[in-house]
């Protein structure tokens, strides 16, 4: 499936756009760290949750569960959320 990525997990994948595979978003994740080592302790903990300023997405709507269901036809968006002031 199509995995859209944030400006700073480029140095990663070198594009905004991959394709991964898994029957759940944890499953992507792995596929992902397979293909670019690294990635996924960028975007999870060392107790495999969501680091509190990444954001996933799957066809447009806010996932929060890594055990979330994922189609071959999905789009999934990794999202870098700012703070600052």
């Amino acid at each position: 499936m199509k995995v859209l990525i944030p400006s700073p997990l480029l140095s990663y994948t070198a594009s905004r756009e991959v394709l991964a595979s898994g029957a759940t978003l944890a499953d992507l994740l792995v596929d992902l760290e397979r293909q670019y080592p690294g990635l996924r302790f960028r975007v999870i903990d060392e107790q495999d949750r969501m680091r509190p300023h990444m954001r996933f997405f799957v066809n447009g709507e806010q996932v929060f569960d890594l055990s979330r269901s994922l189609r071959p036809a999905d789009e999934v968006q990794i999202v870098q959320a700012l703070s600052g002031g």
